[in-house]
């Protein structure tokens, strides 16, 4: 008697087909990182050259049907957030700022703080060089001290680096173009002190251990 066989149907491989790409789709989109090294001293004391980082490129992402809002960690770009994205005088160039102003947002810097829609904002995670000066001493065409107020403009971020005196950020350059970010730093993989002409250390004793897997906030 011929041995009995099953055939798939038509149907049910097509089924089978799509279940596996939307799969495959989403743990792409959902584990799509990119690697990036801190080039300079803009974000100190929070981030160092040296700093090896992990970008999560799709967490701002938009979302192309309910079910990847249900099941992908993503969500819109909120103040205070560390992002990298494209410099928009040098697109091929990637710089990491954090996210001051948000769209339609009124900001303006005095001496050291930044008022936002009229009210302080709190940073604790913001350094400066210098101490800050009265109102009779800042220089009104310091940009590091006295800035705006400016309105953000639909479709654009304003972004600062935490290292306030030493950073070409937003008061340089202008608002950032939603489109040009890439996505939010993760956290740490790989840390070391750089050399004086700025490679690598020749042995582990550059390495800074106690940075590695240190979350980014």
């Amino acid at each position: 008697m011929a041995e009995a066989t099953f055939q798939k149907s038509t149907m049910r491989e097509y089924f089978e087909s799509i279940v596996v790409a939307v799969i495959l789709a989403l743990f792409v989109r959902t584990f799509g990182f990119q690697a990036f090294k801190i080039p300079t001293g803009s974000m100190k004391p929070n981030l160092l050259v040296g700093d090896h980082l992990l970008v999560n490129k799709f967490i701002f992402a938009p979302t192309a049907s309910p079910l990847e809002r249900t099941l992908l960690p993503m969500r819109p770009i909120a103040r205070g957030d560390v992002v990298v994205f494209k410099f928009p005088e040098e697109p091929e160039r990637d710089f990491i700022k954090r996210v001051i102003g948000l769209p339609g947002d009124t900001l303006e810097l005095k001496n050291q703080t930044i008022h936002i829609n009229g009210m302080p904002l709190v940073e604790p995670y913001a350094h400066y060089l210098y101490p800050p000066m009265s109102d009779g001493q800042a220089d009104s065409f310091d940009l590091r001290r006295k800035y705006g107020p400016v309105t953000v403009p639909d479709g654009h971020y304003f972004m600062m680096g935490d290292n306030r005196d030493d950073s070409q950020d937003s008061r340089f350059w202008g608002f950032l173009p939603a489109s040009y970010v890439k996505g939010r730093a993760l956290f740490m993989y790989w840390s070391f002190d750089t050399q004086d002409d700025g490679s690598a250390p020749t042995s582990f004793m550059g390495v800074r251990w106690d940075r590695l897997l240190h979350q980014i906030h």
